[in-house]
């Protein structure tokens, strides 16, 4: 299941904190098993985990935290003290650790972008009906709201319009601040800890119209009670519109992809394409190696364009396993893509495995998903969701004891 915004929750940044384990590795690691951090203190949350892993010695293998950062979703003085807070944890705990910005899925602190139907609401301007999707090729039809189902469905934002250029200016001012604040911490640990930066992840299931979907005539229930929303959810298979309603054309149209016709499933990924490759390109720029900058992005269905979109010449890709999570060789999707890919590394940057809770079945499958050596990490979703499991985490730790180096 995934994170919602309340990540930070309880946080205290100046924690004096004293780990148990003092985590000290004399050959880097090669390899990450992560666990996404979601709804708890994050003083908490790496104690927690540096207490469960004792840092193995000379392991080609290692245990780290991830944590998400929404930059739109929260001031951005708030999400520099959240991100200072991770690193610093990071480097007390010796954690290896990973970034994800995500400026896509949660944007509630930047109605400006957003509010174009509400003027008792701060930001509101009929203007920002370019900056969120569209049913039609036409603004008329902007959304103002959207659904979205991470174990339950909720109602969210409309999404952003990925090719609006407010929009995307958004994304990269905050990136601009916050990028750096990771690479000078980075640069300023010695020699045997720059380890302890294992990526920068970008984007989040990266997508138009799977996170955030649109019901029929959505727009009318904004005032209504939310029980009263339809139930019926996605068809994913079924593309592009994936059984509800198609949106996209706002993004399509302001891509000059095209601006009439039936929308088409290349032009979604196309778009979402040009979007990874922008954040990636920023991220580069700002002097992110590629081998450490990763992208984020799924499939629903087999083999479907989006597995593609993860691919560019700035980042490494990284997709989300469930279903194949027990063997990624089973993914057609994820393995033509690294058929013809140069990319020095890729990443299961989100992962949870569907079957028992047992120890054995997951062994098998953490081991299956780092058997080639360019799977840079795995990242367990959530650790909120596992840590009560002496079985899953006696598998994590069998899978970091049999990599230590003879």
């Amino acid at each position: 299941m995934k994170s919602g915004p309340s990540l930070f929750h309880g946080m205290t940044l100046f924690a004096a904190i004293v780990f148990a384990h003092v985590r000290a590795v004399a050959a880097e690691p090669t390899q990450f098993i992560c666990f996404n951090v979601s709804g708890q203190s994050l003083p908490e949350a790496f104690e927690q985990v540096s207490r469960a892993f004792p840092a193995s010695t000379n392991a080609q293998k290692a245990v780290g935290v991830a944590a998400i950062f929404s930059y739109l979703h929260h001031g951005r003085e708030q999400t520099i003290k959240q991100l200072q807070g991770f690193l610093r944890l990071a480097r007390e705990s010796q954690m290896p650790v990973v970034v994800q910005l995500d400026g896509e899925n949660w944007w509630g602190a930047r109605p400006e972008l957003w509010n174009w139907w509400d003027a008792s609401r701060a930001g509101f301007s009929p203007s920002n009906r370019l900056n969120v999707e569209w049913t039609s090729w036409s603004p008329d039809d902007a959304i103002k709201l959207a659904w979205r189902n991470w174990g339950r469905q909720i109602r969210v934002l409309p999404p952003p319009n990925l090719m609006s250029p407010a929009y995307r200016k958004a994304c990269d001012d905050e990136m601009r601040v916050l990028i750096p604040l990771v690479l000078d911490w980075w640069k300023a640990l010695p020699a045997d800890q720059r380890h302890l930066l294992v990526g920068i992840k970008l984007g989040w299931e990266s997508s138009i119209g799977v996170n955030a979907w649109y019901y029929p005539n959505g727009n009318a229930l904004l005032n209504q009670p939310e029980s009263d929303d339809p139930k019926s959810g996605l068809k994913a298979d079924e593309l592009p519109a994936r059984g509800v309603t198609q949106i996209g054309y706002a993004a399509v149209k302001t891509a000059g992809i095209r601006n009439e016709g039936a929308i088409t499933e290349a032009d979604l990924a196309e778009v979402v394409r040009r979007h990874l490759e922008d954040l990636g390109r920023l991220a580069a720029g700002l002097g992110v190696p590629r081998d450490q900058l990763f992208t984020h992005v799924a499939g629903w269905k087999e083999n479907e364009r989006l597995y593609a979109t993860a691919l560019n010449r700035f980042t490494s890709p990284g997709w989300s396993f469930y279903q194949h999570a027990t063997n990624p060789r089973d993914d057609a999707g994820v393995q033509a893509v690294l058929r013809r890919s140069d990319v020095p590394h890729w990443a299961a940057v989100e992962w949870l495995f569907q079957g028992p809770r047992q120890t054995e079945p997951w062994r098998q499958a953490l081991q299956a998903t780092l058997a080639d050596p360019r799977c840079r990490y795995l990242c367990i979703y959530n650790w909120e969701g596992v840590r009560d499991s002496k079985e899953i985490l006696q598998a994590v730790r069998e899978v970091v004891q049999t990599s230590i180096r003879p």
